[in-house]
């Protein structure tokens, strides 16, 4: 059975920062990409940031020089580091995997809110 833990949401003031954690059980987790995604109250779901297998990153713009996601394959875990938070930063940020070589396999995580005061 598939799980992934998220941990490390909170309230925090603007400008603060906060370190997401997802640990994933059930899979090999080197073999899988993984990401973070947030939804804000009325909006979509949207991407924040993605490494791969190898170790490349990629994020979007919004957060692009404040967030910076991270893997250690030993610990089957992914982190978000956020600094800088704006209140726009508000949302349930939501972890994904998914497998380098078969898509379908494809897992989140149950949310964990993140919340910036200004």
């Amino acid at each position: 059975q598939v799980q992934l833990v998220e941990s490390g949401g909170g309230l925090v003031q603007a400008g603060g920062s906060l370190r997401l954690s997802c640990a994933a059980s059930g899979i090999i987790f080197s073999l899988y990409n993984a990401g973070w995604y947030r939804q804000a109250p009325g909006k979509q779901r949207e991407l924040v940031a993605t490494i791969t297998s190898g170790g490349n990153t990629n994020y979007a713009d919004s957060v692009k020089g404040r967030f910076t996601i991270s893997r250690d394959n030993a610990k089957n875990t992914v982190y978000l580091q956020m600094n800088s938070l704006k209140p726009e930063d508000t949302a349930v940020y939501y972890c994904n995997v998914i497998n380098r070589d078969l898509a379908a396999r494809n897992y989140w995580g149950q949310g964990t809110q993140v919340t910036v005061s200004s």
